[in-house]
């Protein structure tokens, strides 16, 4: 039996398609057709492979939106997303000449009853089987998901926003779907901020569609709260570390180097260029991704001598036996050297552009960040800090990241100051690089009386940390507190009542010697899900796994509507003001089952 991805969500998530899709349709020996999609697509791409579903009697994948030729003997699985354009699809397949001999179809969320009557009133006699499986987030990778829309960024903050309350709807119920897919039924809680009040519509959007969808379970008893958390914060709450340059792996790679679709290009030696999956299926890739990048640049040429040293034969007769053991082991030795030759690419790539301008930079980034210098000293005059970078001859959008890592220092600017920072960098007619964070409530613009008091950060002194990546990302710290249940009760209000696991103190430190105490036992296999509303960075992501890593008792996953790089971020913001457009989203589905 193929198993899938055995990683984390995307491990669950092809379990429950097994275990609902796959199952109903095993009791039959006939090959079947699957027909999915797009959002299903990726979301199957994500945690199975063609011979996982080959196994299954899966012969045929299908794009539902494509021309597909009618095979009138074989039975179809319809995977779709529950809205109008899939269904008018769907009936389009059986209205006149059916295409297939029945259906099975499984909607990845609820169905709107216009929709279904639909489907009854030209279709019922093909349809066997038709059920909701509650799975409309994106595993992707073991401990972070996404709702696979980055047009959700747009709909939230643009003012000129038509469809905001849909797609927080459509958030909630992706939410709801992660919950009902892990079986967990959370205590939900919001970070509060007068500037930013999405997070606490998100919030009870998902309290109430929890309550709702735990109302009765399979035995008719209300469902319990489970072993865990749900914490909503927006993007304005920390603002700095999706701008940073980060030098971990991962972070660094998507930040400096034009990755799409986790796919990286790089050209070999002698030949043409090759591509590479950036994948949960690369062991070294879960190895390196979360590591600095002076520790990869240091382990990667060490693997690829190891490998080449194994290679060589072993002294002695070469027997038949001998040959036929080497031959077994040379598909996973070609695999471990095609592995070690990516990463051999991609770090020395990383390693250019730091070496080029990335490490001068770093250093006042890291200031105006932490607020205080290598020595510890505190950063008295920001604008010293930040000069060497204006005068130096930097992209403007490096320039543009190091202003706004000045003006988050000091909680905002004067306007005076500000229209100087931007002839500085020769961006008058681009202020919105830097004026728009204002719909995310972070402040830009203060009066020079104005006094705003910073959130007190963990003390980190005594942790090891590189000169040039002091920085550490804020949820970290929410993600601490909240294991430890430190969280203010007045900054981190409770939506219903918390799961018992989560009351009381003793729980155990996230920077400490792991300790069993009653509490531990009490909340083993225990969940914190974060989820950030506009988008989550690489280096917050590298956190949820940290603090499952140091605090073994409480597994952290983290989601967000999509995963932030610095660039794109900055044109996200600078869209904000764009007028709204005509031509649809590309996120079709996530938009479409917003008005279904």
């Amino acid at each position: 039996m193929a198993s899938g991805s055995d990683h984390g969500l995307k491990r669950i998530v092809w379990k429950k398609i097994k275990d609902t899709i796959i199952t109903d349709c095993r009791n039959s020996e006939v090959w079947k057709i699957l027909i999915l999609d797009p959002f299903t697509t990726k979301l199957l791409s994500s945690c199975c492979k063609m011979s996982d579903l080959m196994s299954e009697k899966i012969t045929i994948v299908e794009d539902l939106f494509k021309s597909r030729e009618p095979v009138p003997e074989m039975k179809a699985i319809y995977f779709i997303s529950p809205t109008a354009k899939c269904v008018d699809a769907f009936i389009a397949d059986f209205k006149t000449k059916p295409k297939y001999k029945a259906a099975y179809v499984y909607f990845t969320d609820y169905c709107p009853d216009e929709l279904f009557n639909n489907m009854k009133l030209y279709c019922a006699k093909y349809i066997r089987v038709c059920k909701e499986i509650n799975m409309s987030f994106m595993p992707q990778e073991a401990q972070v998901f996404t709702c696979d829309n980055p047009g959700a960024f747009q709909s939230i903050y643009s003012p000129n926003s038509q469809d905001k309350m849909n797609t927080l709807e459509t958030m909630a119920d992706q939410l709801v779907s992660l919950c009902a897919t892990l079986d967990e039924y959370p205590g939900v809680r919001y970070k509060k901020d007068a500037n930013m009040e999405n997070a606490k519509t998100l919030a009870e959007l998902v309290d109430d569609k929890l309550a709702k969808h735990y109302e009765l379970d399979d035995s008719g008893k209300k469902k319990g709260k489970t072993q865990a958390q749900l914490l909503i914060v927006e993007r304005g709450f920390d603002p700095v570390s999706p701008i940073l340059h980060e030098l971990t792996y991962q972070a660094m790679a998507y930040d400096l180097i034009d990755i799409q679709e986790d796919t990286y290009k790089y050209k070999a030696e002698d030949g043409p260029e090759k591509e590479a999956q950036l994948s949960e299926d690369d062991q070294l890739w879960i190895k390196l991704r979360h590591k600095h990048i002076a520790e990869v640049a240091e382990q990667i040429p060490k693997l690829v001598k190891e490998i080449a040293a194994s290679k060589k034969k072993p002294d002695g007769k070469i027997t038949i036996a001998n040959l036929s053991q080497m031959m077994k082991k040379m598909p996973a030795f070609r695999k471990q050297m095609t592995e070690k030759k990516v990463h051999l690419h991609l770090a020395e790539d990383c390693m250019k552009h730091y070496s080029n301008h990335v490490e001068k930079l770093c250093k006042a980034e890291q200031d105006l960040a932490v607020g205080s210098d290598v020595e510890g000293l505190k950063v008295k005059d920001a604008m010293r800090t930040l000069l060497p970078v204006l005068l130096h001859p930097y992209n403007p959008p490096d320039k543009i990241r190091a202003v706004l890592l000045y003006i988050f220092s000091l909680s905002g600017t004067t306007t005076e100051n500000l229209n100087k920072l931007i002839q500085h960098v020769k961006i008058e007619d681009q202020q919105e690089f830097i004026l728009n964070w204002k719909a995310l409530g972070v402040p830009i613009i203060t009066s020079p009386s104005f006094f705003s008091r910073k959130p007190t950060r963990r003390d980190r002194s005594q942790e090891d940390s590189y000169n040039l990546s002091r920085w550490t990302p804020v949820i970290k710290d929410v993600m601490e507190d909240a294991v430890e249940n430190k969280l203010d009760t007045k900054e981190w209000p409770h939506l219903s009542e918390s799961p018992a696991a989560w009351n009381g103190s003793g729980a155990v430190s996230a920077r400490q010697k792991h300790k069993t105490s009653s509490q531990d036992e009490r909340r083993t296999g225990s969940r914190l899900i974060v989820f950030v509303v506009g988008g989550m960075s690489y280096s917050e992501m590298r956190c949820a796994y940290e603090v499952t890593q140091t605090v073994k008792s409480c597994e952290v996953i983290i989601g967000s509507s999509h995963i932030l790089t610095p660039t794109g971020l900055l044109n996200d913001i600078k869209a904000l003001s764009k007028a709204p457009s005509k031509a649809p989203m590309e996120t079709f589905t996530i938009e479409e089952r917003s008005n279904a």
